[in-house]
C-alpha cells in the first residue's frame, strides 16, 4: 500500500469523480485506445507477457476490441504469461481458447466480485459483472475478502480480484517469467 500523501488524495479525488461518471470513464478509456497503424505493433511476438491492470472503462472498450483478443489469444497460446486484475478479466468475454472454448473454462479464476461492485455502487451502470460472466463463461470462480489480496495462478492464466491484488498477480506473473529464463 502507497503511503497517503497529499498527491494521492488528489488521485483517489480523480478515479472517484471518474466513477461517479461513467460518461467520463468511458471517454477516457477511447483515448487511450490505439490507432489503427500502432495495432500491428501490439503482436504478442514482441512482448514476454501480457498484464491488463483493471478500472471499469475495459469492460466497455477491450471485452469486445478484436485486437486486445488477439493480442491475448496469441500470449495465451504461446504459453505467455497473461495476468488480469480488478475488472480487467472483464476482457476475456470473447477469448478463446486454441479448442475455440473460451479461455477460462475450466479455468481457477478471479476477479471484480459482484459484492464488490454493489459497494462501489455500479451494479446498474457496468455492461456486465465480471463475476457473473467468469462463472457463465464456465470458469472456476473464487474470491477472498471484499478489497482484500486474491490471486489465482491457473498455468498461464492470471487473475486478481481487486485493486489490493495488483502487486500480488505482478509477483506472479514476473516469477513465471524468472522461470522461463531459467529453463532457456
Amino acid at each position: 500500500m502507497l503511503p497517503h500523501t497529499e498527491a494521492s488524495r488528489h488521485l483517489t479525488r480523480r478515479a472517484t469523480n471518474l466513477l461517479l461518471k461513467p460518461q467520463r470513464l468511458c471517454a477516457s478509456s477511447k483515448m487511450l485506445r490505439l490507432r489503427a497503424p500502432c495495432q500491428q505493433q501490439f503482436s504478442s511476438l514482441r512482448f514476454d507477457a501480457v498484464f491488463y491492470p483493471g478500472g471499469h472503462g475495459p469492460l466497455w472498450d477491450l471485452a469486445n476490441d478484436k485486437h486486445s483478443i488477439q493480442l491475448i489469444e496469441s500470449a495465451y497460446a504461446a504459453g505467455k504469461p497473461v495476468a488480469f486484475v480488478c475488472h480487467a478479466p472483464g476482457v476475456l468475454l470473447n477469448v478463446k481458447a486454441k479448442d475455440g472454448t473460451s479461455i477460462v473454462k475450466g479455468k481457477h479464476v478471479t476477479g471484480f466480485s459482484n459484492a464488490e461492485e454493489d459497494a462501489v455502487q455500479l451494479t446498474s451502470v457496468v455492461p456486465f459483472l465480471v463475476e457473473d460472466e467468469l462463472k457463465r463463461l464456465g470458469g472456476l470462480y473464487a474470491k477472498g475478502p471484499d478489497w482484500s489480496s486474491f490471486v489465482l495462478v491457473d498455468g498461464n492464466l492470471i487473475t486478481g480480484q481487486n485493486p489490493a491484488s495488483s502487486v500480488e498477480a505482478a509477483h506472479e506473473e514476473l516469477q513465471m517469467l524468472a522461470a522461463a529464463v531459467r529453463t532457456k
